[in-house]
C-alpha cells in the first residue's frame, strides 16, 4: 500500500533507538524526510547515518532535550514546520509508592508526559490546518489503559493528554489534521530490558524469571518487534487514516482485554 506520504517531512522524537528510532525508519521507508531528536549526539548521528543509507531521504538531527523549551524551540529551528509529528517522551522511570511523589515529581512527569507535547502540537498545528495535512502521533503505554501501581505521577500526565488532544482535535479534524495516541506493550527494546532488570532487582528475583512472568502474561507469547509499533504510526500517518482521529489504540499482543 502506497502511503502517500512521499516528500512530506516529519519530527520524530527520542529517535536514536527503541520505538523513535522504528518510527522514523518506518516512515523513511515511505519516503518522509526526518527530523530525528534526542540527548545523545553520537547515537543520533549513527542512527541518521543508517536511516540515510538504507532509505535516501533527508535526515536531519538535533541533540537535544525535547522535555525542555530551549530543546524544543532548538528543534523547530532545525526541522521547521513539519507535516508529521510523532511525540515520544523517551524517559524512563521506576514506581515510586504514591506517598512518596512530591510536588517536584508532579510537576517534572506533567512536563515530559504532558506539558512538552502539548507545547509542540500548538507550535505545528496550525500550519498543518493551513496547509491542510497534518499527522500527529503521541507515544505512550500500554497501561494507560488499566493504571498501575507505582506510576501514578506517569498515568496522570499521560491521561491528560489523551484528554486534551482529544478535544484539540475537534478543532483540527476538518483541515485533515489527526491526532492519535499509540500505546505500546512490550517491545523488544534496550528500554525494556533495562526496566525488566529493574524490576528483578526490585523484587529480588532474576531476570530471566520476569522475563518468563511477562511472557506467560501475554497472549502473543512473545515481545513485539520495535518495527510493528513503527509501521502501526506510519500507517496513522498516511493519507488513507485522514478519518481516524482522538483514539487511544493499544498494540500489546492481548495483554489488555477490555473492549475499549
Amino acid at each position: 500500500m502506497d502511503l502517500g506520504l512521499t516528500g512530506k517531512s516529519a519530527i520524530v522524537t527520542a529517535a536514536s533507538r527503541g520505538l523513535g528510532l522504528a518510527t522514523a525508519r518506518s516512515l523513511a521507508r515511505e519516503g518522509v524526510n526526518v527530523t530525528i531528536n534526542a540527548r545523545s549526539a553520537d547515537a543520533l548521528d549513527a542512527a541518521a547515518g543508517h536511516i540515510r543509507k538504507e532509505f535516501g531521504v533527508d535526515v536531519k538531527t538535533v541533540a537535544a532535550d525535547f522535555n525542555t523549551p530551549e530543546g524544543r524551540a532548538e528543534l523547530l529551528d532545525v526541522a521547521g514546520l513539519p507535516d508529521i509529528l510523532v511525540n515520544n517522551p523517551g524517559v524512563r522511570q521506576v514506581p515510586t509508592p504514591y506517598d512518596q511523589i512530591s510536588a517536584e515529581d508532579w510537576r517534572y512527569w506533567l512536563e515530559v508526559h504532558f506539558l512538552s507535547s502539548v507545547d509542540m502540537i500548538q507550535r505545528v498545528a496550525p500550519g498543518m490546518a493551513e496547509r491542510k495535512f497534518g499527522r500527529i502521533v503521541n507515544m505512550s503505554v500500554s497501561f494507560i489503559k488499566f493504571p498501575q501501581v507505582g506510576f501514578a505521577h506517569s498515568h496522570a500526565a499521560r491521561l491528560a493528554l489523551s484528554g486534551a488532544t482529544a478535544a484539540m482535535v475537534r478543532e483540527l479534524i476538518a483541515h485533515n489534521v489527526t491526532i492519535n495516541t499509540v500505546c505500546p506493550g512490550l517491545f523488544d527494546t534496550d528500554a525494556l530490558h533495562t526496566n525488566l532488570h529493574g524490576h528483578a532487582e526490585r523484587g529480588n528475583t532474576t531476570y530471566e524469571a520476569i522475563v518468563q512472568n511477562r511472557l506467560e502474561t501475554c497472549p502473543a507469547g512473545r515481545f513485539a518487534n520495535p518495527s510493528e509499533c513503527g509501521d502501526l504510526i506510519a500507517y496513522l500517518c498516511s493519507t488513507q487514516a485522514g478519518f481516524m482521529s482522538g483514539q487511544n489504540i493499544v498494540n500489546d499482543g492481548g495483554v489488555y482485554q477490555g473492549l475499549f
